[in-house]
């Protein structure tokens, strides 16, 4: 991987990275493809109409359903899917904690249940690496402990201890299959733990950049039930204690004002189901807030979904024809709204990147509450 920092408007940061299989210029939002694939759009829409240069897989799934084995004989996930971009994959940490019912922790690794069929499962730092380079991902998370907010302060103080313990293990293991050939051309990056926390946050920030050997970072353990302003406060004190010259990634988040608030914070990286999760449920995005495309009131409006956009379906549908195919029920229009959401977001960072390339990020913010609030 290769990241370099193109401007800096205040903690706001415009960078590019570069992997064996894209170039990403950052602030970049992740379009989230949890079995591989994007929900309601195939790899041709993506291609033609979005255009990302990653997007996310989930380890975790993908082992279960359909087996990393077989993605590695189907060539990998680019291979598999027809994604010739970048991936990043997740780690299984994050469904530990939102599947906690099925799981138990050990001091070597997490073990699950799986929800399709109730098998017993062992993830360990070696294990969830050994699944991602059969997936092929350019960006693999390591395996972190990741707690339920609020959390008691002894329960955050184990998490960290247990996520240092992983990244330790993770980045042996990683450097040692290099070594042999395996995952050469993928990058690892560790999580930092610590709840609201600050002390706890400087904590594990402080040990896993302590361990060099990361090609990035990502703040974890955020989105997670707190309150946005203790999300916010939380990542303006975490992002100095990253390195600068490293990608910072806020995992699982977030709504359009969370991305700017957290670009505005120094984050480079974001991934979040709300776009197709919402769209999927009649929310779609504009840029002058979100509206519930089942009200009667788009019933007979001819009008774009929004008039500044210039995705697909803006171009070519009405709220009405919108209106129209989520109220029969046509699977047509989880395709569209899905495509328009991601294309809203996309946008965003797009034009999030251009203002800080140009110094101009705090009237780039101005106007985005602005249309907002108009």
């Amino acid at each position: 991987m290769q990241f370099s920092i193109d401007n800096t408007d205040g903690s706001a940061r415009a960078a590019t990275i570069k992997t064996a299989h894209s170039t990403i210029q950052t602030p970049v939002f992740m379009p989230v493809g949890t079995a591989a694939a994007v929900k309601a759009v195939d790899t041709t829409d993506l291609n033609t109409f979005l255009q990302p240069e990653i997007i996310l897989a989930n380890t975790y799934h993908l082992y279960l359903r359909p087996g990393d084995e077989l993605v590695a004989n189907q060539g990998k996930l680019h291979g598999f899917t027809g994604f010739e971009k970048s991936f990043l994959t997740d780690s299984g940490g994050f469904q530990a904690f939102s599947l906690n019912a099925n799981t138990k922790l050990h001091e070597n690794g997490i073990e699950f249940a799986s929800h399709i069929d109730g098998s017993k499962h062992m993830f360990t730092p070696e294990k969830v690496l050994d699944i991602q380079y059969n997936l092929g991902s350019d960006i693999m998370m390591i395996l972190d402990d990741l707690p339920a907010l609020p959390a008691t302060k002894a329960r955050i103080k184990e998490s960290i201890e247990r996520t240092t313990r992983w990244a330790e293990a993770s980045i042996a293991y990683h450097k040692a299959q290099q070594s042999r050939g395996t995952g050469t051309e993928q990058n690892i990056f560790a999580i930092i733990q610590g709840g609201i926390d600050k002390e706890f946050r400087k904590l594990s920030a402080t040990q896993l950049t302590n361990l060099e050997e990361f090609d990035g970072y990502a703040i974890g353990g955020l989105s997670v039930g707190e309150a946005n302003t203790d999300m916010y406060d939380t990542v303006e004190f975490t992002t100095p204690l990253m390195p600068k010259d490293k990608p910072r990634y806020l995992m699982g988040v977030g709504t359009p004002e969370d991305l700017v608030e957290n670009i505005q914070r120094g984050v480079d990286m974001f991934d979040c189901v709300m776009p197709t999760r919402n769209a999927r449920n009649g929310t779609l995005f504009t840029s002058y807030g979100k509206i519930n495309i089942k009200a009667a009131r788009f019933k007979n409006d001819s009008s774009p979904v929004d008039e500044a956009c210039g995705c697909m379906v803006c171009q070519n549908y009405s709220k009405a024809y919108l209106n129209h195919l989520v109220r029969a029920r046509e699977i047509t229009y989880f395709r569209l709204a899905s495509i328009h959401n991601l294309h809203y977001y996309l946008t965003l960072m797009k034009q999030a990147r251009e203002a800080i390339l140009q110094n101009r990020f705090d009237e780039f913010k101005k106007e985005f509450y602005h249309k907002r609030g108009s």
